[in-house]
């Protein structure tokens, strides 16, 4: 694709108002490493949780999806819309706790919870582990959808694609280096805004290039035929080739609460925490997480889920769409979308590239550096050397990041392959807040066992991650090993001691039900006593989102009367959150 004058006039004008906003917030962020990583704790509900939205919303997702849909019809997006019981988790039990918390990073919840070596030790394992080899992961799948991108627009090697995405990936870290996360969040907010708007242009034009709706639907239909199942389906049939049952019954009833997942973690974590640290108050840290999840299950999917079936119709038989069928989104923008919008297109991939990446170097170097360097390696020096430190790591990350990405060939794949080595670890992080038995070891063992059984299944017994049944066998197994490890070393170690337990529990306040001897002695703590009302608004908020997100989808396939009746479902559980919260009193959620 040549691209004209204006092309490149839109392109120049998008990255120089990054770099303006980068360069406004510079002076804000660099004051302390808490200015530089969760900027200074000031942060409103509506710009952290849109930034929340824009991080998971990266130049990967819409390929992902595409690669989903292609293989396993709309029902394949279960794989992400399970995790919305998580992240629901997240909102009415955990995003309070996280703020009365008041760390800097998750990893350093480890030293607030527990104590001792074995706590120490924690801190600095998750630091490394979740700052270099599963960041790296994430930004290299990410990497790989631009790079993707440039390939098959620019008609250039991936070398060369990967060169010219290491120079868009510098500026993002010259941005990220100068402000902080406060650029992070306000670039995201305008990201955010260009990038939505592009793939609804993009989903409007790909629909009407097959006939519209109609035209569509029957496209589907015939590729269907002798596929065992409705690729237009939102929950698979029975037995589908598209969706087996066993993969469809992890998705729903295991690997939302037994899975650890970048932005869908069990309890919150990664930089979904980060923003909650960031946020003004609990209330804020509510909210935010709140809208992010709404925003990120029930409003976003659709546009790329229908130039995904776009593709599917359209190059069915292409040799090259058949061997990377995530490629598909792509040539829809290629063969659809007017000339004269491309250059904003890419533009809007840009945003949705540098918006993830962005937050993926902030968030990797404040682990390295609040966790590792400043804990364990360089302790008392001043807050302008650990600010050049932070800058010094998010340009390590960034070249490192590019070394993965050369190796990495699916995105979608690489998805499976983080739940995967997560599996079996939710539970724990689930319970940490609210079981006072658990201690460092529990969560030590879980990680490693984790990681070695889902190894072990991969490579020892030939499962892949990429064949749907595969999938959910290496779940399945992951979880039924990591779970019986981590309780059987919990009951075989001792408990936290007693003095670092009561600190914890007068610090978060959280449910008193499981911590029985803890909470008797606190007796200057109210016991909390919120359980019931929380499950209630989470039960009402996991029915809100897929109220929403079928209601939507029922309404561009033309049933607008279900739709309608699905939207009216999720505004009647929204009311009763709502109502909820506002009968308890705001001042429950923080001030």
């Amino acid at each position: 694709m040549k691209l004209t004058l204006v092309d490149g006039l839109v392109i120049f004008a998008y990255f120089a108002l990054n770099l303006g906003i980068g360069l406004y917030y510079r002076r804000r962020a660099t004051r302390s490493v808490s200015d530089f990583f969760v900027s200074g704790r000031k942060v409103t509900w509506w710009l952290a949780g849109t930034s929340m939205v824009a991080t998971t919303f990266a130049a990967d997702t819409p390929l992902a999806v595409t690669g989903l849909v292609a293989r396993n019809g709309i029902s394949g997006n279960w794989i992400w819309w399970s995790m919305a019981a998580s992240g629901m988790l997240t909102v009415f039990f955990y995003a309070r706790l996280w703020r009365r918390a008041g760390v800097l990073t998750d990893a350093e919840f480890a030293e607030i919870r527990y104590s001792g070596r074995p706590a120490r030790f924690l801190r600095g394992f998750r630091a490394f582990y979740l700052g270099l080899p599963i960041n790296l992961i994430i930004m290299g799948w990410v990497n790989l959808a631009i790079v993707k991108i440039l390939m098959l627009v620019l008609g250039v090697t991936k070398i060369e694609a990967l060169a010219i995405a290491i120079g868009i990936m510098a500026v993002t870290a010259f941005i990220s280096t100068l402000s902080g996360l406060w650029g992070v969040l306000v670039t995201d907010l305008f990201q955010f805004v260009l990038k939505m708007g592009m793939v609804i242009v993009l989903a409007v034009f790909a629909v009407r290039s097959v006939g519209g709706m109609a035209g569509l639907i029957g496209g589907v239909r015939a590729v269907e035929r002798g596929g065992g199942g409705s690729l237009l389906s939102f929950v698979p049939d029975l037995n589908s080739t598209w969706m087996p049952l066993i993969t469809f019954f992890v998705y729903v009833a295991v690997n939302w609460w037994a899975t650890w997942y970048p932005g869908a973690e069990p309890g919150g974590g990664g930089f979904v925490a980060q923003r909650i640290f960031s946020a003004k108050n609990e209330k804020h840290s509510v909210l935010a997480t709140l809208w992010f999840n709404v925003a990120h299950y029930a409003l976003r999917p659709w546009p790329w889920i229908l130039v995904a079936l776009v593709a599917v119709v359209k190059f069915q038989n292409d040799p090259a769409f058949i061997a990377d069928p995530e490629s598909g989104y792509i040539r829809v923008l290629l063969a659809d979308l007017p000339v004269s919008l491309r250059g904003l297109m890419l533009a809007a991939f840009a945003a949705a590239y540098m918006s993830t990446i962005g937050t993926e170097l902030n968030w990797g170097a404040s682990y390295l550096v609040n966790d590792l360097y400043r804990r364990f390696i360089v302790k008392g020096r001043t807050e302008k050397h650990y600010v050049a430190i932070s800058q010094a790591m998010t340009i390590l990350l960034m070249v490192l990041s590019a070394v993965v990405t050369f190796f990495m060939s699916s995105i979608a794949d690489a998805w499976k392959f983080m739940i995967a080595i997560g599996a079996g670890t939710g539970l724990v992080y689930l319970l940490r807040w609210f079981w006072w038995r658990i201690n460092a070891w529990s969560e030590v063992s879980a990680m490693i066992a984790a990681l070695a059984t889902s190894l072990t299944v991969k490579y020892g017994f030939r499962l892949q991650e990429s064949r749907p049944k595969d999938f959910a066998l290496i779940v399945l197994i992951t979880v039924a090993v990591t779970t019986a490890v981590w309780l059987t070393v919990t009951f075989l170690t001792k408990p936290e001691p007693k003095e670092v337990l009561l600190d914890f529990y007068r610090r978060i306040r959280p449910n008193a039900a499981l911590w029985g001897p803890i909470a008797r002695e606190a007796t200057d703590v109210i016991p909390q006593k919120d359980g019931l009302f929380n499950l209630l608004d989470w039960i009402c908020g996991v029915l809100m989102i897929y109220s929403f997100l079928f209601g939507a989808g029922k309404i561009i396939f033309g049933e607008l009367g279900t739709g309608l009746a699905f939207l009216s479902a999720g505004a009647v559980f929204g009311a009763v959150i709502y109502f909820d919260l506002s009968r308890r009193g705001w001042e429950t959620v923080g001030k």
